[in-house]
């Protein structure tokens, strides 16, 4: 098949779904994947009449797939994160630019840490990424989900990273799953927090398709996870160390009233490349 009638049939059955420029960038992409180009759309440009590798049984799956809304990285398989290939699928959510961000700060900050832990870890991305680029550390992950942590396993095997994976609840006896071992310099979550009343104003490629468990929290208690987790780390964490979170961009001022009643010190509000408040880092004093 043809990449300029692939792209101009999935765009059109995407237009319903997404704005022209965003159809057309998805349109393109899958092209390019077919074209064993990766996530290369100037060739596809400058050759639309270039041969790909889609037949019309296959091409009709994909464009009933895509206009259904489920994302494209999940009918590929994977994903870009920090310029390494991620397997991703229905059970764990798809990495963020905004958690790339947190992940480049804490590699930059962090670099004499000799311990660091990943709650609620999915796919992996930022445990894999941290065992990738700080090897002196040793990086311990937990998920509550089974199923995310055989893909975390999965794309550190792949990946070449050395990272001790483990099931543990944020919610539910945390820093026992740790008892007895020595501290973690550093504290790491991306966890759910999306309230459960902004469910319906997602756009449905989310609010459809990627795992509720790791996306929700329930209106009457929208913090809950940033709570458990910071009393955990108050037994996970040694003197000094770091909590780091990825947040709702309208959580910031409630988080920074949460830790330090929580007693974490040196509290910083941080904003992600389009000046949102996405992040936070305190200390434990």
């Amino acid at each position: 098949m043809q990449a300029r009638t692939f792209i101009r049939r999935l765009t059109e059955a995407l237009a319903t779904l997404y704005e022209p420029r965003e159809a057309q960038r998805i349109a393109l992409l899958a092209a390019a994947d077919r074209a064993g180009l990766g996530d290369r759309t100037a060739p596809l440009l400058a050759d639309p009449d270039r041969e790909i590798d889609l037949d019309e049984q296959t091409a009709e799956a994909w464009i009933r797939r895509l206009a259904a809304g489920e994302p494209l990285q999940y009918l590929l398989g994977e994903t870009d994160f920090f310029g390494r290939l991620f397997r991703v699928d229905r059970r764990v959510l798809i990495p963020r630019p905004e958690t790339e961000e947190l992940v480049d700060r804490i590699r930059r900050t962090e670099r004499a840490a000799r311990r660091i832990l990943d709650v609620g870890t999915g796919s992996g991305c930022i445990a894999v990424t941290l065992a990738l680029e700080l090897p002196a550390a040793r990086i311990t992950a937990v998920d509550r989900s089974a199923d995310a942590l055989a893909v975390a396993r999965e794309n550190a095997a792949r990946l070449g990273a050395a990272v001790d994976f483990r099931e543990a609840d944020a919610l539910h006896g945390l820093a026992d799953r740790f008892a007895g071992e020595e501290p973690f310099d550093a504290v790491v979550s991306n966890p759910p927090y999306v309230p459960a009343r902004d469910r319906a104003t997602m756009h449905p490629n989310v609010r459809d398709h990627e795992p509720a468990l790791a996306l929700f929290v329930p209106d009457e208690d929208p913090l809950c996870f940033y709570r458990a987790i910071a009393e955990a780390g108050r037994s996970l964490l040694r003197n000094g160390g770091s909590l780091w979170f990825e947040i709702y961009h309208e959580a910031g001022d409630a988080l920074t009233r949460l830790l330090a009643e929580a007693g974490y010190e040196r509290i910083e509000v941080l904003h992600d490349l389009q000046d949102k408040p996405r992040m936070i880092r305190c200390r434990k004093s």
